[in-house]
């Protein structure tokens, strides 16, 4: 419909030119017809895609035992992450995003105590192994002041380590049982080291066997780990060692 600005008229859609109320001549405008109105068409859905970033989070986050791409997960997830927010849903991914953020502060949280560790273990284990060492030598030095007692005692050295430690039975101490060590020791494994005892025997003009000698070896019970140093003595009470290989006679003496 067209309206006269002179009477105000409602003009159906023509071709007329006057207003046929009051004959006034219709302006250009006027005379054109009014177009119905349609809505815009519709664009077409937008297919959301997932963001580069998030993935490369997640496989950084994946690796985050790695220094270099545990701060990459962290980085790329917090922008991603963002992107993601403004995109309106044309981007997904914050879910994976997310998890390489979790995986890369983890891994910038871990490594730290990883470095550390990597440094401290391998001290720790040469203290570990230098204590053993020096608690082997120490033992050798007891079971060589132990043999001498025993031989003043008894008039032999003792055949077998354990002769050295205590009785089995509250008795008395004795040729079987001398109680001049600890048990732990009479055993032959002490603070990571084995202790082998062996005498030598020889029989005397009365027919009787007496021991006239004996050697101790004291080895690593894992050469490398619990111990590097092999020691050896005998009743001359000097101490001996090797470093990784058994100690013997002629090896060179412990200052």
């Amino acid at each position: 419909m067209r309206t006269c600005t002179f009477c105000g008229n409602q003009i159906p859609d023509g071709n007329t030119s006057f207003c046929p109320q009051c004959g006034t001549k219709l302006s250009p405008a006027e005379m054109v017809s009014s177009a119905p109105s349609y809505p815009p068409p519709l664009s077409a859905p937008v297919t959301p895609t997932t963001s580069g970033l998030a993935i490369a989070s997640l496989i950084c986050g994946l690796l985050f035992f790695i220094f270099p791409s545990a701060a990459a997960a962290v980085v790329m997830g917090h922008v991603s992450r963002s992107d993601i927010r403004r995109s309106g849903g044309r981007k997904t991914g914050a879910g994976m995003a997310m998890v390489g953020l979790v995986l890369g502060y983890l891994g910038i949280s871990v490594i730290p105590i990883m470095i550390i560790a990597a440094i401290a273990i391998p001290n720790l284990l040469r203290a570990k192994m230098m204590a053993n060492e020096a608690s082997a030598v120490s033992s050798l030095r007891t079971l060589n002041a132990a043999a001498l007692m025993y031989s003043a005692t008894y008039g032999k050295f003792p055949a077998e380590l354990s002769n050295l430690g205590p009785t089995a039975a509250p008795t008395s101490p004795s040729a079987e049982g001398a109680d001049l060590v600890d048990i732990v020791l009479a055993s032959g494994s002490k603070s990571g080291y084995v202790f082998h005892y062996k005498s030598s025997q020889m029989t005397d003009s009365d027919g009787k066997d007496e021991v006239n000698s004996y050697t101790i070896t004291a080895d690593p019970v894992v050469p490398g780990s619990t111990g590097k140093r092999h020691f050896f003595t005998d009743q001359t009470g000097v101490i001996r060692m090797e470093v990784f290989k058994a100690a013997m006679t002629d090896s060179p003496p412990i200052k």
